[in-house]
């Protein structure tokens, strides 16, 4: 096994970038406030298990069902996309009445707002350049910052106040809804 500390940080930086934890909080803040409670430890270990998982298996389960990850790409931007609406417009899109924290904490919140389209398919970039050991310390050192992130976001809204979670909610809808679109954009010219 050959840790290589700066293959580390990059693949750790990228995840970090991809996953956007703290540009979430609005999204983590909103679920709690749904569902009241949601458990931290559960969401950040599920989001970890299928992203190592997935960089594992990914394109060949991908490829077993016949899909490329192209598609699954852009797939994934049609969930941001939607997500991203409920942000700017204040609207609810997905709507469950069972809804309870043990779900919220693994649907939306480990998939696909953590593990999602994004940060799957920069798991399958990443790789294509980086040692296996060295992405799973990565993936490992962000599901650690996820977890203190869920932890803390009640402290989070208390600091911020409710001006400044709606005004960043608003802000990282946009940012999210630009994610969708360049995640559809770049994918979709591969399929046509």
């Amino acid at each position: 096994m050959q840790l290589n500390f700066k293959e580390i940080f990059t693949a750790f930086m990228v995840l970090f970038a991809v996953i956007d934890i703290i540009g979430n909080i609005p999204i983590i803040i909103d679920l709690r406030k749904k569902v009241g409670h949601i458990q931290s430890e559960k969401a950040s270990i599920i989001a970890g298990i299928i992203m190592i998982v997935f960089l594992f298996l990914g394109k060949s389960l991908l490829s077993l069902i016949g899909i490329d990850v192209n598609s699954f790409a852009v797939a994934g931007a049609f969930v941001l996309f939607f997500i991203a609406l409920e942000m700017i417009l204040g609207v609810t899109l997905y709507k469950d009445n069972n809804d309870s924290g043990v779900t919220a904490s693994i649907f939306p919140l480990a998939f696909p707002l953590i593990a999602g389209p994004g940060s799957l398919t920069t798991l399958l970039s990443l790789r294509a350049e980086f040692r296996l050991e060295n992405i799973i310390v990565a993936v490992i050192i962000n599901v650690i910052l996820i977890y203190a992130v869920l932890k803390t976001s009640v402290k989070i809204e208390h600091i911020i106040g409710k001006n400044g979670i709606n005004i960043i909610r608003k802000v990282f809808g946009v940012i999210l809804l630009a994610i969708a679109v360049k995640l559809f954009a770049a994918n979709i010219k591969v399929l046509f």
